[in-house]
């Protein structure tokens, strides 16, 4: 079910729920002039998902994995058959959870998550540009080695980095709590207080409010 819309200049997103277990947050995000899209991590195969980029007669050219949990990456092998021309993303560090089950976790939960390999290794100020619009990946480690946050214009999706009045979970392999902490801190919050940040999971927030009032990692 698609639950968010928003429009930000010429850039547009759309939120969905593909896995309903975890509620992970799949965005699909287009420029509106050129119309190519990206896919934002895709929790599991989605026809609705799948029928409003045909609708919207979208060009799908990124599919990007903040990090490489089974919960984020199990639609990757949906959408990358269906749509053969768009090119699958994840920061270097995660890119070996893509086809190892033990590593993406989904070998616990009574799932064997494989994906396929990625296109594009992705590293810390890596651009991905939809039409005129930069997409910029930060890297902000902590819950696994490899997590990204994806900036574009006044648009944060933070991936399991940072949430509202939350943050990543830390006890998982790869995870840390202070290099997580420093992540959000020295790489999140220095963004304008208005950036309307679009988490994982759960609701959107924004930069001003998790600094001021997060119980991890905010000022007061």
């Amino acid at each position: 079910m698609t639950d968010i819309k928003g429009e930000f200049e010429r850039m547009k997103y759309e939120q969905f729920i593909l896995l309903k277990d975890f509620e992970t947050n799949t965005y699909l995000l287009w420029d509106e002039d050129s119309l190519e899209a990206m896919l934002i991590d895709p929790a599991a195969p989605g026809e609705e998902v799948a029928d409003t980029i045909e609708e919207k007669k979208l060009k799908l050219k990124y599919i990007v994995n903040t990090h490489g949990h089974g919960d984020h990456i199990g639609g990757n092998s949906y959408f990358k058959n269906k749509f053969k021309l768009a090119k699958l993303c994840i920061h270097k560090q995660d890119e070996e959870m893509l086809h190892r089950a033990n590593l993406n976790l989904s070998l616990y939960y009574d799932k064997t998550t494989v994906s396929p390999p990625a296109d594009i290794l992705l590293l810390d100020e890596s651009k991905l540009y939809l039409g005129k619009n930069e997409v910029r990946a930060i890297h902000t480690p902590g819950h696994t080695k490899g997590g990204i946050s994806l900036l574009t214009g006044k648009i944060l999706f933070s991936g399991d980095t940072l949430f509202a009045d939350n943050i990543g979970r830390t006890d998982l392999p790869g995870g840390s709590f202070a290099e997580l902490v420093e992540s959000i801190r020295m790489k999140l919050f220095i963004l304008p207080n208005d950036i309307l940040v679009l988490p994982g999971h759960g609701e959107p927030t924004n930069i001003g409010e998790e600094k001021k009032y997060n119980p991890f990692v905010g000022e007061e």
